[in-house]
């Protein structure tokens, strides 16, 4: 069912607020743990007071005008995203030079992750069942005119850790589409990027179910159908549209994954599905194999994006280092 009910701040009306002296019985008695770091700043586990909700609190540095730009335009699209398969905005408070979004807790980490553990039975029917909860989360962003325009694997979390329940987070490149005016796009993860992106040509709902494709893929396989030995060649790869099945990785998947693949892994961006026609489609709609699936190069990639992301924040930091 979407949630119909939450307690939204307006960030327009600037809410007086800061860390160290909290105001009103909404904002949090304490921040227990930073759980996570990035280029827009910290996370933290928090409590709200009055109810005592598990929250994230997520601090974004805004001092320059771009960044408070991008901020407002993700805390605008969040209001609009009220659907049980999509990451929550519970509050978001301005200070000035620092907003603070409370979003909803997700502890069940990054799917990948978890579909790669020894004691995770990876099948098939498993699969088909967390891509058709992919496809309800981006059908719902759809239908509010709203591209999400960076649908990867690390974008895609579980509930919990014992559960099939998955959420779609990270809105911060997504933006309002009128299918009325012609829009591009220049970012984006080389991987999991639509050709049309890439060919800085119209880009519409089906560039987020291009990516849907990559990600059922390389979950089904553990192989990348475009990846190249650097981001120069993978972007070709992606612009040829070209790909198959040769691997023996594929030997136990059905006709139908691969159908299902075939018409989201499509140049023409016109004639791919949309995420209407993937949950109409018979790999979501019937009983699949639930035999178990061989994850050996699954964790290999996994293993190989993680080490990627560890040396290109390396390199960040010798940046950032530089410059200072």
């Amino acid at each position: 069912m979407v949630q119909t009910e939450h307690n939204y701040t307006d960030y327009r009306k600037f809410v007086e607020w800061n860390k160290s002296q909290e105001q009103g019985d909404r904002l949090p008695t304490r921040y227990d743990e930073k759980f996570g770091k990035g280029k827009f700043g910290s996370v933290y586990r928090c409590k709200e007071k009055s109810s005592g909700k598990i929250l994230a609190a997520k601090f974004i540095k805004t001092s320059r005008p771009a960044e408070r730009l991008e901020v407002e335009n993700e805390v605008a699209i969040m209001q609009e995203l009220q659907h049980p398969g999509l990451l929550q905005l519970y509050a978001a408070y301005d200070n000035g030079a620092e907003m603070v979004l409370f979003l909803e807790l997700i502890s069940g980490g990054e799917l990948f992750d978890r579909v790669i553990d020894e004691e995770f039975i990876l099948t098939e029917k498993v699969c088909s069942i967390f891509l058709r909860q992919i496809c309800e989360g981006c059908k719902f962003m759809h239908t509010q005119n709203i591209l999400h325009l960076d649908m990867k694997p690390e974008n895609v979390l579980c509930v919990t850790r014992t559960g099939n329940r998955i959420k779609l987070i990270d809105f911060g490149l997504a933006r309002k589409f009128d299918p009325k005016v012609t829009a591009t796009a220049m970012f984006g993860t080389p991987e999991f990027v639509a050709p049309e992106v890439i060919n800085y040509d119209r880009i519409g709902y089906g560039t987020d179910m291009w990516s849907v494709g990559v990600i059922t893929y390389v979950l089904l396989s553990g192989l990348s159908p475009f990846m190249g030995d650097d981001d120069n060649e993978t972007l070709a790869n992606v612009t040829s549209g070209e790909f198959d099945y040769d691997d023996e990785s594929f030997d136990e998947i059905s006709d139908l994954a691969k159908d299902f693949i075939n018409h989201l892994l499509v140049k023409d961006i016109a004639t791919r599905m949309s995420a209407e026609g993937c949950l109409n489609h018979n790999w979501l709609k019937r009983e699949v194999s639930d035999k178990q699936l061989d994850k050996t190069k699954l964790k290999r990639y996994v293993i190989k994006r993680r080490w990627k992301k560890a040396v290109n924040a390396v390199l960040a930091l010798k940046r950032m280092g530089a410059k200072i």
